[in-house]
């Protein structure tokens, strides 16, 4: 199967395999519109928005815009790349926590998993 990389559910997939907690907020743009979704990558932590354009800057581009309001990233960071690696690179280059057991989505993904609450 190839790289579906400008497909919310595949990027989410490969976030959370990656230890990440995502999740997805909104797929409904116009057509006109580049941008496609915008999926949350570490909800009550850095809380960064990732919203995925298509044909942007130019035609046939997959890019993605980072937005967690100038804390890691200048506003808007535009990274265009077909590799979820490359995404992955960006987040752990800035510090972004994966399995971070402060952020109450970490303990719901346990509940969700295990069946407990802790």
């Amino acid at each position: 199967m190839a790289n579906k990389i400008d497909t919310p559910g595949y990027l989410l997939k490969r976030l959370r395999q990656s230890g990440f907690i995502a999740i997805r907020l909104f797929n409904k743009f116009s057509d006109s519109d580049p941008r496609r979704w915008t999926i949350m990558i570490d909800p009550a932590g850095a809380s960064i928005f990732v919203t995925c354009y298509e044909n942007y800057p130019d035609v046939g581009d997959v890019s993605f815009e980072f937005n967690d309001g100038g804390q890691n990233w200048p506003k808007n960071f535009l990274l265009k790349t077909k590799s979820v690696e490359v995404i992955l690179y960006q987040l752990i280059e800035k510090g972004i926590a994966s399995y971070n057991k402060d952020n109450p989505f970490f303990q719901e993904k346990l509940d969700k998993l295990y069946g407990t609450s802790r």
